[in-house]
């Protein structure tokens, strides 16, 4: 049956996952209370939004775990998951926008999970500094917050790609990330191959960060497909409130200008904030400059979206039926685009991992055109890497490294 989920500009839902569960060390677990403390809901508020704060789910914290040193901490993982996905499909049934509140990027398996339970097609921007494409055959360090995005494209530990009944939650095509200024070799390697868009840093540096936005939403089908904007804060450069600052990445100002372009778009349908660590900024000013950026670029959503008088979208509530469109908008003229990698015709051999077994499971689908790897609307689960030593396959073997 059918549920009509009707957007309400001025409403937010904040939603708490209290978790490091998927990272090397606690801290970023603390990362909903932190921004709650600093303002976050006084500043929407204060916006003239209606902010609906549905608290957080059971804190999962990152602990040593040298039984699985190829994925640590996977049951941990899984619960933060398992408990935050009904929450999301609560807030996107509202009609409200939902913004997640998180410590560690895994959680966006969780927020696709929620919003497919609605949208039969899903696309992503994933804003971070790094891919977050490794595999447990490829980590330099078996943490898991450094494989979300090839879990999310059905690749790496079973567990985490059993999550959605038919991976993979976002198809290569659909996803594309945004900042990205770190790579391991088998990412770079992967990367060459597969149909994920990539605007690097400097891609997006040269082009210019609203441009290269627009060309991103499009090559992602953002005007037919409900989308996720995952926002890690370390995409900003020297940003020091969080485990992996540095610099080359997007300036504040690149962050603003995408941010600006991402977040009036209407299909946008959640967004999840990653990566805050309020251990790294004991005067909170990071926070303070995280709830600066968030509001003012959602006050222009609000502006934008209330304009026209908004519409009906009946979504499916089963998972195989797809939502009805929207009313189409004028496009803007298309930007020219980065240098995108990743529109590839072959894929590297699959890959099933469990925490009980390196052992892989390898398919050979099909070869396809890259004009079919981009335009395909099958969702046929996504290849894994090929098996790699990861102590010759990454740039950094150190059990400091995100990947």
């Amino acid at each position: 049956m059918a549920v009509k989920v009707t957007r309400q500009p001025d409403k937010i839902a904040l939603l708490g996952a209290p978790t490091s569960a998927a990272g090397l060390w606690p801290g970023n677990e603390r990362a909903p209370a932190a921004l709650r403390a600093a303002g976050l809901s006084d500043q929407l508020r204060a916006a003239g939004f209606e902010v609906i704060d549905h608290g957080d789910d059971p804190v999962q914290l990152s602990q040593p775990d040298e039984e699985s040193p190829r994925a640590r901490n996977l049951p941990r993982v899984v619960k933060s998951l398992e408990a935050l996905r009904p929450r999301v499909e609560i807030a996107v049934k509202s009609g409200a926008l939902p913004i997640i509140l998180t410590g560690d990027c895994t959680i966006a398996l969780a927020t696709v999970a929620g919003v497919r339970r609605y949208f039969h097609n899903v696309s992503m921007i994933y804003m971070d500094r790094d891919a977050d494409l490794n595999v447990p055959a490829t980590t330099p360090s078996g943490c898991v917050d450094g494989m979300v995005v090839a879990h999310l494209t059905g690749r790496g530990a079973a567990e985490l790609i059993r999550f959605w009944t038919e991976p993979p939650l976002v198809r290569d095509p659909d996803i594309a990330l945004f900042g990205v200024d770190r790579l391991d070799p088998p990412e770079e390697e992967f990367l060459r191959r597969a149909p994920i868009r990539v605007f690097s840093a400097a891609d997006i540096r040269r082009q210019g960060a609203a441009a290269a936005a627009r060309t991103a939403l499009d090559r992602v089908h953002a005007n037919r497909n409900e989308f996720i904007l995952h926002f890690d804060v370390d995409v900003i450069e020297n940003f020091q409130a969080t485990n992996y600052p540095g610099s080359g990445g997007l300036t504040l100002d690149d962050v603003r200008a995408a941010l600006e372009v991402f977040i009036v778009e209407p299909r946008l349908v959640a967004i999840t904030v990653a990566a805050y660590n309020p251990e790294k900024d004991p005067d909170s000013s990071g926070a303070k400059q995280i709830i600066e950026l968030l509001t003012s670029v959602l006050a222009l959503r609000r502006q934008a979206l209330a304009k026209p008088a908004s519409e009906p979208v009946a979504a499916a509530a089963a998972v195989g039926a797809a939502s009805p469109r929207e009313h189409e908008r004028e496009e803007e003229p298309a930007a020219p685009a980065p240098d995108v990698r990743g529109v590839a015709a072959s894929f590297a051999p699959g890959e099933a991992w469990t925490s009980d077994s390196l052992e892989s499971e390898t398919e050979t689908p099909e070869a396809q055109t890259a004009e079919e790897a981009r335009e395909a609307e099958s969702n046929e689960p996504s290849e894994s890497f090929e098996d790699v030593n990861p102590a010759e396959g990454s740039s950094n073997g150190s059990e400091e490294s995100h990947s």
